[in-house]
């Protein structure tokens, strides 16, 4: 299936992949950004949008858990996120500490807020419509990541 067939399968849990990595590029290249600003709380919302980026990057890419070395606590906590709802309420929390960042100082961080956000909406609308999780071929689900993990 290619990456336009996925598309038009019109399964929520494909966008909220495609919007997870998104948001995982977002968090990251804004998070090193506002390093950069001076004010101790920035600092803390970069560093936790770093860490989110972080996270991300293990929940959408499965096949990562077994090519780094990670814990086998971190491990089981990523897997714990396998479902529509997890995962809505996983990038709804980060979404939320993202746009609670706005109250020290209005920054780039909102465009990661906003990413995250609408990520959890798609994750939480494919778990409201019933569909089943479907990972993308592309970024290794239904295939070597999935028979790996």
């Amino acid at each position: 299936m290619t990456l336009k067939e996925e598309f038009q399968t019109r399964n929520f849990s494909i966008y909220g992949q495609w919007l997870g990595i998104l948001s995982m590029i977002l968090c990251f290249a804004l998070g090193i950004a506002n390093l950069f600003i001076i004010h101790l709380l920035m600092i803390a919302f970069s560093i936790l949008c770093l860490i989110s980026s972080f996270v991300i990057l293990f929940i959408e890419v499965p096949l990562l858990l077994r090519i780094c070395p990670t814990s086998a606590h971190f491990d089981a906590l990523i897997r714990k996120v396998s479902t529509n709802y997890m995962r809505a309420g996983t990038y709804g929390v980060m979404g939320l500490i993202q746009w609670l960042s706005i109250i020290v100082k209005g920054t780039s961080l909102i465009a990661a807020a906003i990413v995250l956000t609408a990520t959890a909406l798609c994750y939480l609308a494919a778990g409201i419509k019933g569909q089943a999780f479907v990972g993308s071929k592309t970024l290794g689900g239904q295939g070597v990541a999935q028979m790996i993990v």
